[in-house]
């Protein structure tokens, strides 16, 4: 008989806001895969609990390798708890492998729900919830940054980051930079923790805010792109906004992405536009 797997939530912030269910999981694992072994000691002292399992280190750095352990531990019949410093996991955090790996071999997965940033920050933010993703962190390098907030310029739905303190005025910056300056946003700094903080304000706003120095864990939620309806772009006005961009050194494929996605059209009707204007000036 194959054992279980038990994705749990732990607190963001307020240790008090633990599920009550944590602590029975916590006590009647086999085994405890933490994301960090230290700050389990310290949830469970908090929480009263002793853990009578195994408690082992599950993090991004062993999660390949230690991943095949525990799928042999609950194809065994154990009952595994996967916790991971705050929130749920899986969600920017360890899990998903383990998860994956559980389902192909037809093991039971559930959860213990708990608190999670993204939808705390959704909710206080006072921006529209009733659509939403979550993009996890944006990329550290800026270049890398830009491109991956190009993709997403034209999403009309509310977007969700997670992001460090020493970061977020650069990327605020280059949300300004790509979303445009007065697109709303909400930073929710150190969510259920003593000095929770939540900052609205247009996106320039908060990016000057930001380079005053920001301290504590972030989380950033950003209005979607507005509902113009389908713009109206020839095909030489297509061809110039690439040659700008182009001009200002992007390379021509990130161009042609950027372009596509602020008219509103398919990367193939740019790309035959700039393809066909070489053509004639050849």
């Amino acid at each position: 008989m194959t054992g279980i797997l038990v994705l749990a939530g732990t607190p963001i912030g307020d240790v008090s806001d633990a599920p009550p269910r944590l602590a029975e999981e916590l006590a009647g694992a086999d085994v405890v895969a933490a994301e960090d072994t230290r700050r389990l000691r310290r949830l469970t002292q908090a929480l009263g609990v002793t853990p009578k399992g195994r408690v082992v280190s599950y993090f991004e750095g062993n999660e390949s390798a230690r991943t095949p352990e525990l799928v042999e531990e609950l194809a065994g019949g154990a009952r595994v708890l996967l916790v991971t410093d705050a929130g749920m996991p899986s969600v920017s955090d360890p899990g998903y492998r383990l998860v994956a790996a559980a389902v192909e071999r037809d093991i039971k997965v559930t959860a213990v729900p708990g608190p999670s940033a993204v939808l705390t920050a959704l909710a206080l933010s006072g921006l529209p919830v009733d659509r939403f993703c979550f993009e996890g962190f944006p990329p550290r390098k800026a270049g890398e940054r830009l491109g991956r907030l190009r993709e997403v310029a034209g999403e009309r739905r509310t977007l969700v980051y997670f992001e460090s303190p020493h970061r977020l005025d650069a990327t605020l910056a280059a949300m300004a930079e790509v979303f445009g300056t007065e697109r709303r946003a909400a930073v929710c700094r150190e969510l259920t923790k003593t000095y929770e903080e939540v900052r609205r304000g247009p996106l320039a706003e908060l990016a000057a805010w930001a380079a005053e120095g920001v301290r504590g864990e972030i989380t950033v939620v950003v209005e979607g792109a507005p509902d113009h309806g389908p713009e109206e772009v020839d095909a030489a006005e297509l061809v110039r906004r690439v040659r700008v961009r182009e001009e200002a050194g992007e390379r021509r494929k990130e161009a042609i992405a950027a372009v596509a996605v602020e008219a509103g059209v398919p990367k193939r009707e740019v790309f035959d536009a700039v393809v066909a204007a070489k053509r004639s000036t050849g």
